[in-house]
């Protein structure tokens, strides 16, 4: 790294850096060492939507007055906002492009088409199945889940009327949302408008690119991740607290080592079940293996690791260090930030790399497509392949000591019956709390990481700022395997880490002081238990009423950029971290930054420091505080009969 700091604050990832860079094995560390971002291109002030470019249009030099423009006339304004309405339209797409896989996969189970696939919560079904006015009343599991599974596809293609989770939302929020435009239609319909949009020569009004933007990010949140969650949920089990382990130190010598990859968990819920098939140990036994283990990475795992309690061998730079160890068999990716280099990094060991889906190949990686009409069939196939590789294990193993337990598995259905009970479940106490000030605020981190900075650093550094400040946070993602392997998510990590209040209240409950909620597309259970809080009452009739903010400070992905506008734009303030992709034009940064609160109450912020940024949260927590008139301590006063009376 530029700045001479330590790659990462994780000892075993620093130990598989130094093995990788010994054996000349090339690694995103080693690769970033060598590629320097460009700095026209980190600032998005560069246009390549046609051939006449691309143009480059680095900041004004002292003293100029003229804007920069393009061949076309296009001002930096709006290559800026093009730029970044492609990275929301980007990032949608993967949310809910994962979420289409997920709802025809839902399909064929509710048809009786897959293999292995089966509703597990039928509860959530009869639930959501309400949220989408299906009519549930003396009918058939089945057939219900049938109706849902293709009025859910419906979402995706529809032109016109709205989107049925938006109406889950607030209903001042529907109201902004309506106000301002930006309320979608379909999924699919709001990201080709981005793309249509910001063609060359379509759209050249920033404000007007952004609307559209803000629409598209709306689709992802309150549309593709959330119909993903719940109907995995459905699907695979609602989450319930589990104990799981996380970091390298998972892997085993003495086991057929299996790394699921990527994003989508079909195919990862499939190798858990096939993992547990009699014939399957007895082939392990044959090849002198104690048994399989099956250990996930990046949101694969968190899926897995919250329904099942398997462990998280890392999060998104430890990929390719998972298979420096020489331990692993196979690892398996679908989509989503995998990088090319597991290729060659598989070449150096006996590890085979297996792509499963039908959008995403990687060459030199063997290709082996899930179906869900045959996924358990698949999924022995893949085990199988795995526990053959065993004996061919031409390199000493080298497995890092360090694993850590934690707790995942926090659903909003979990922590409304953490919070109340069977009978009495509900957002009361946490909303309680935090009015009388033992909890100050609730925040949001997720997001990657990013080699740009140090890894795992700025989320920690951030998320123990915040709960030593009493702020409870929510996480997902990469984000949550940081806190796993530090510790933090343990109920233990409230008295060690947290302030006072809020350290009282998690004892209580008997949770950690940071819940983890999940993959990146269950961000959407934010959303959810925040419009919980809303509607308890007490703490405001919106959302960004609410004591309140989100970050991710060590994000690198275009799936970041449209969770981060799809919090802004549901009024929620959020800081980033590392770097911002609309430095190259102070319009759209100042549109972003501040005219965003007008508008939606929500706006950006960016800060490199994560005790600064965790400060500006803080800063927005308490303004919200003060607005809701609960900013002063109280005495607490037990009221005789007499006190009643006076205040009848």
């Amino acid at each position: 790294m530029a700045d001479g700091k330590e790659k990462s604050i994780d000892k075993a990832t620093l130990e598989l850096i130094d093995k990788a860079e010994r054996e000349g094995i090339s690694t995103v560390f080693s690769r970033a060492d060598v590629m320097r971002p460009c700095p026209i291109g980190v600032e998005e002030s560069c246009c390549k939507i046609c051939s006449m470019g691309p143009c480059r249009m680095p900041r004004s030099k002292k003293g100029e007055s003229s804007q920069r423009m393009g061949v076309c006339g296009a001002t930096v304004d709006t290559v800026v906002a093009r730029n970044f309405a492609r990275k929301v339209a980007a990032g949608s797409a993967a949310h809910s492009d994962h979420a289409r896989e997920v709802v025809m996969t839902f399909l064929k189970t509710a048809r009786g088409e897959s293999q292995g696939f089966s509703i597990k919560d039928e509860i959530k079904l009869l639930e959501v199945a309400l949220d989408f006015g299906i009519d549930i009343e003396k009918r058939d599991v089945k057939d219900i889940a049938i109706e849902l599974g293709e009025k859910a596809l419906n979402e995706f293609g529809k032109q016109s009327g709205e989107l049925i989770y938006a109406g889950k939302a607030p209903l001042r929020r529907q109201e902004i949302w309506r106000k301002l435009g930006v309320l979608p239609r379909g999924i699919d319909r709001e990201i080709v408008e981005v793309m249509h949009r910001t063609h060359m020569g379509v759209d050249q009004d920033y404000r007007h690119i952004l609307q559209q933007a803000a629409r598209a990010a709306i689709a992802d949140g309150w549309g593709g991740s959330m119909i993903s969650t719940e109907l995995q949920d459905i699907m695979f089990g609602t989450p319930v607290p589990v104990l799981g382990s996380i970091n390298l130190g998972v892997l085993k010598e003495d086991h057929v080592n299996v790394v699921v990859h990527g994003h989508e968990p079909l195919l990862p819920e499939m190798l858990v079940a096939a993992s547990h098939d009699p014939g399957i140990r007895e082939l392990t036994e044959k090849v002198g293996a104690k048994g399989v283990n099956l250990t996930g990475m990046c949101c694969s795992a968190n899926e897995i690791l919250m329904r099942h309690g398997i462990p998280c061998a890392g999060n998104f730079l430890q990929q390719e260090l998972a298979l420096v160890t020489g331990a692993v068999e196979l690892m398996t990716v679908d989509v989503q930030c995998q990088m090319q280099g597991l290729a060659s990094v598989a070449e150096c060991f006996h590890t085979r790399l297996i792509t499963t889906s039908d959008r995403a190949m990687i060459e030199g990686a063997e290709h082996i497509e899930f179906h869900p009409e045959q996924g358990l069939d698949i999924a022995k196939r893949i085990l199988t392949m795995a526990i053959e590789n065993y004996p061919k294990r031409r390199h000493a193993v080298y497995i890092p000591a360090e694993s850590q337990d934690m707790v995942a598995g926090f659903s909003h259905e979990t922590i409304t019956y953490l919070l109340g009970g069977l009978f009495r479940a509900s957002y009361r106490p946490l909303n309680d709390n935090i009015a009388n000030g033992r909890i100050r605020g609730v925040a949001g981190v997720v997001g990657c990481n990013n080699v740009r900075t140090q890894h795992d650093a700025a989320h920690l550094a951030m998320i123990k700022e915040l709960i030593r400040n009493d702020v409870l946070v929510l996480t997902t993602g990469c984000s949550a395997m940081a806190c796993g392997k530090a510790g933090l998510l343990t109920a233990e990590a409230a008295h060690l880490n947290a302030g006072g209040g809020l350290a009282e209240v998690c004892e209580a409950i008997g949770i950690p002081p940071v819940l983890h909620l999940g993959s990146c597309v269950d961000n959407s259970r934010i959303l959810i238990a925040a419009t919980a809080m809303v509607k308890e009452g007490g703490l405001g009739d919106d959302l960004s009423d609410l004591p309140a903010a989100g970050a991710a400070p060590e994000w690198m992905s275009e799936k970041a950029i449209s969770i981060g506008q799809y919090f802004v734009a549901s009024g929620i303030f959020t800081v980033f971290g590392t770097t911002w992709p609309t430095l190259g034009s102070e319009n759209v940064t100042e549109h972003l930054f501040h005219e965003y609160e007008d508008m939606y109450k929500g706006m950006w912020a960016f800060e490199q420091d994560p005790v600064k940024a965790a400060a500006l949260m803080i800063a927005h927590i308490d303004k919200k505080r003060k607005a809701l008139g609960i900013d002063k301590g109280r005495e607490r006063v037990l009221f005789d009969m007499a006190m009643r009376r006076a205040m009848e």
